[in-house]
């Protein structure tokens, strides 16, 4: 055993803190991941010989690059041998393989349920502390994401509908999760597969807004509304430039608004300034919309970190909210730079959309240059978890008015939210 390894109770323990177990997406009971990771052996095997492209490049990076194999290899052997089912290198490549073409899946016994396949495929390994590590690589994730955009592809393709029937998503239980009867697509269940084209159409779904998310405000432009459905995480104010975004509930404006296009050309806009951060649950409605009025001055896609999570001295005893801050400075992310119009002073606004877990893809709805109303929608995030931010210029929030939960203390706890409600009144 690694000196490093972890026994099976510590495993235990730190999954059941996850993000996907704590939310419902991944089962209660840990041996079904064990299951999961078994039960993959078999088609690994029929496509040993059709390596994906991206996978391919995949294996050959970690087989080139001594560091990435060294990492990738030891959090292999990390994990507690009962629980070692992928064995090798070349196992986690087989099995990737696979879950590159799986669908998401819903099972209504909570015992079993694997609807997020790339974490229960990761899951073991990446709580190992080489695992920490092999997540944080540049040049891993850079290979990985490649890896995610042809999962992406998958899950935009019709082949992913099959997912899309009454013994899965459209089951009674599932219906209800999903709230599936305040979408547009329950007026159309009597379409093939309810009319979506793709398991990620399913995904960012659109909502009923006139009927279910009402815009709040009307006629008022003091009020700043939700940008997403969520559940409140912090609110901090005053936010440094540069800070230890590594510790709990820390952010630095230089890390969270960097992006290869921009550089930092805003970010000294933003010192002083004020965050309101929100968590988007799987079941969640994701697509966000615009909290003011103004233009949009800047889109950028940053590509950062998957699967990474912040490293505590014990496990963090939260569904990983205590990392949300940490992702928002690392993680891959879009920023979207948007100047206000004079009711707030021409200040600037930044909506920081922020991928989690198997986030597959950020798309905009909007260009530069575009003028843009409270409640309208800026894009939307394919299949995964995510959490969404708001950076404010100095002086333009005067409170915040939904409840601050306290982040130290009960960071799970915070209100929900719903896009286009009230959340700040400004100055």
């Amino acid at each position: 055993m690694s000196a490093a390894a972890i026994t099976a109770q510590e495993l235990h323990s730190r999954y059941q803190n996850t993000f996907g177990r704590v939310g419902g997406y991944l089962p209660r009971n840990p041996l079904a991941i064990d299951e999961f990771q078994k039960s993959l052996a078999p088609r690994a095997v029929d496509l040993k010989d059709d390596l994906a492209k991206s996978v391919r490049e995949f294996a050959e990076f970690i087989h080139s690059d001594g560091i990435a194999r060294m990492y990738v290899s030891q959090m292999i052997d990390e994990v507690p041998e009962e629980h070692r089912h992928i064995r090798s290198i070349d196992d986690l490549i087989q099995y990737l393989n696979v879950v590159v073409g799986w669908a998401p899946s819903y099972d209504r016994d909570p015992q079993k349920l694997i609807a997020l396949p790339m974490s229960a495929l990761f899951g073991y390994m990446r709580l190992t502390k080489s695992g920490h590590v092999a997540f944080r690589l540049p040049q891993f994730n850079d290979a990985l994401r490649k890896v995610m955009d042809t999962w992406y592809q998958y899950l935009n393709s019709a082949e992913s509908t099959h997912v899309l029937n009454t013994r899965n998503w459209f089951s009674q239980p599932a219906i209800e999760l999903n709230k599936l009867y305040e979408y547009e697509c329950w007026d159309h269940r009597g379409e093939d597969y309810w009319g979506f084209t793709s398991f990620n159409d399913f995904f960012h779904r659109r909502i009923k807004l006139d009927e279910f998310r009402q815009l709040a405000g009307e006629g008022d432009p003091s009020v700043i509304t939700a940008p997403a459905d969520g559940t409140v995480y912090n609110m901090a104010r005053g936010v440094a430039r540069s800070d230890e975004f590594w510790l709990k509930e820390v952010y630095s404006l230089e890390n969270m608004l960097w992006g290869p296009q921009c550089g930092s050309e805003y970010v000294s806009k933003f010192v002083g300034g004020d965050v309101y951060q929100s968590f988007l649950s799987v079941n969640s409605f994701h697509r966000w919309n615009v909290p003011v009025d103004g233009t949009i001055k800047h889109l950028e896609k940053v590509p950062g970190l998957m699967f990474s999570h912040l490293e505590m001295e014990r496990p963090d005893p939260t569904t990983y909210t205590s990392s949300q801050s940490y992702q928002a400075n690392v993680n891959t992310r879009g920023l979207a730079f948007i100047e206000c119009g004079p009711e707030l002073g021409n200040r600037m606004v930044c909506q920081v959309v922020i991928g989690m877990e198997e986030v597959s893809s950020i798309d905009w709805s909007v260009k530069v240059g575009d003028q843009v109303h409270r409640g309208q929608e800026l894009g939307y995030f394919s299949y995964g978890g995510s959490s969404m931010a708001l950076v404010f210029e100095q002086g333009i929030v005067n409170e915040f008015t939904v409840p601050q939960n306290d982040p130290h203390t009960h960071p799970d706890d915070g209100p929900t939210v719903f896009v286009r409600s009230q959340i700040a009144r400004a100055s």
